[in-house]
Formats: C-alpha cells, sequence, structure tokens
C-alpha cells in the first residue's frame, strides 16, 4: 500500500504490517481512503475525529442549501383576470425564492360540469410563468379540484440557494444570528388559504340544495 503519516507527508510503499504497526506506535488509526488506487492508499489518523469533522462538514452543506417549501394557492372558476394576475405574481416570489406552487381550482355545484374553465386558466398561468417556472404537474383533476404544480427552473433555484448562503454568511460574519427577530407571519388573503374537503361540505351541501330547488321550480309550472 502507500502510506500517507498522520502530517500528510507520503511514508511511501510498505506493508500491510509495517503499516499497523507505524499506526499502533504513533496512536493513530489506519485507514483506507482510496481502495481503487494501484497500490491503495492508506493514511494515520484518528478515524474519531475525522468521523466527526466530516459530519460538521456535511451538516453545514445542508444547512446552507435551501429546502424547497409547498406553496399552495385557491383560485376559482369565477376568479377575474386581475385576481388571477394577482396570484400569478404572488408565485412568482414563492418561485423566485427556490418554492414549488401548487395551484388548486375547486370547483362546486354545477362548475363540475366546466372544468375546461379551470384548465384554461392553469394553462394561462403556466404560460405567465414560464420564464421562471417549469410545470412538474399538468393540470390534474383531483375529486373536485383541478391542480398545478409548477417548480422553479434550476437556473432561478440555484440563484436562490446562492441569496441563502449569501445571507447566511452575512448574518454569521456580523453576529446577527444571535439577535434576529423573528419574522413577521405573511399575511394571506382569505383566498389564499388552502382548507380541507371538510370545510367545504356544508357550503356544498347547499349549493347543491340550492341547485335543486332550482331545478324543482323549473320543472313545475305552478311554482
Amino acid at each position: 500500500m502507500r502510506l500517507i503519516d498522520e502530517q500528510g507527508t507520503q511514508v511511501g510503499i510498505v506493508g500491510v504490517r509495517e503499516a499497523i504497526q507505524m499506526a499502533e506506535e504513533r496512536g493513530f488509526d489506519l485507514v483506507e481512503v482510496a481502495p481503487n488506487a494501484v497500490p491503495p492508499v492508506c493514511r494515520l489518523l484518528d478515524y474519531g475525529k475525522f468521523r466527526y469533522e466530516q459530519s460538521k462538514k456535511e451538516r453545514e452543506a445542508r444547512k446552507n442549501q435551501k429546502q424547497a417549501e409547498l406553496k399552495q394557492i385557491r383560485l376559482m372558476p369565477k376568479t377575474d383576470d386581475h385576481d388571477i394576475s394577482v396570484k400569478a405574481n404572488q408565485a412568482k416570489r414563492f418561485l423566485v425564492q427556490g418554492d414549488k406552487v401548487k395551484f388548486n381550482v375547486r370547483f362546486r355545484g354545477r362548475e363540475m360540469a366546466h372544468p375546461e374553465i379551470g384548465r384554461k386558466m392553469l394553462e394561462a398561468i403556466a404560460e405567465q410563468l414560464r420564464e421562471i417556472a417549469v410545470v412538474e404537474q399538468r393540470p390534474l383533476m383531483e375529486g373536485r379540484v383541478l391542480s398545478l404544480l409548477l417548480a422553479p427552473t434550476p437556473k432561478v433555484l440555484k440563484a436562490a440557494q446562492q441569496a441563502q448562503k449569501a445571507r447566511q454568511s452575512q448574518a454569521k460574519a456580523s453576529g446577527a444570528g444571535h439577535h434576529d427577530e423573528p419574522e413577521a407571519a405573511e399575511v394571506l388573503e382569505p383566498d389564499d388559504v388552502e382548507l380541507d374537503d371538510e370545510d367545504f361540505d356544508d357550503e356544498d351541501e347547499e349549493d347543491d340544495e340550492a341547485d335543486l330547488a332550482e331545478d324543482g321550480a323549473a320543472s313545475d309550472p305552478q311554482k
């Protein structure tokens, strides 16, 4: 094997027994660092300390890496063009931060008969954001919800990660990390809050009952 000592100096080609004896005499571990080399390369080092430093570097790398979140924006088939533009701009802010965005068009009652309205709406949004986002999931109907999933382009994601790393480095250098006040929570409009199915059950039932009442009145001339 090719042996490197604890100082990083190449000792040369030595036998296994000689390398083990040298490690024991100096109080270090004999660790194979390049098994595929010819001959294999081994080093004398404190393996426990080595693993600790490696783990520390890995944790630091994960810490500096932007963790993408999934942001959800809710729409209705009757959402007007102005509101759609507002929500597209909101999605743009999320995307440039490195987050994914899921648009959900919720259908109620008779709206279910016209899914093409929601599909056209989502396709227009995807086209509007195509310079910074890629379609990760095309419009897909899930129950009463038509969903579109967008993700930042590789270029946008890389820029978001670099920006976050720069902010962390600046905060660390200034020591502000220990005194930062928590950021205020972003206040979303009511339409931007994603609700569970049960939150809509009562409203949907009322819509369905109203639809049935209208149908009954239309079929009964006396009414």
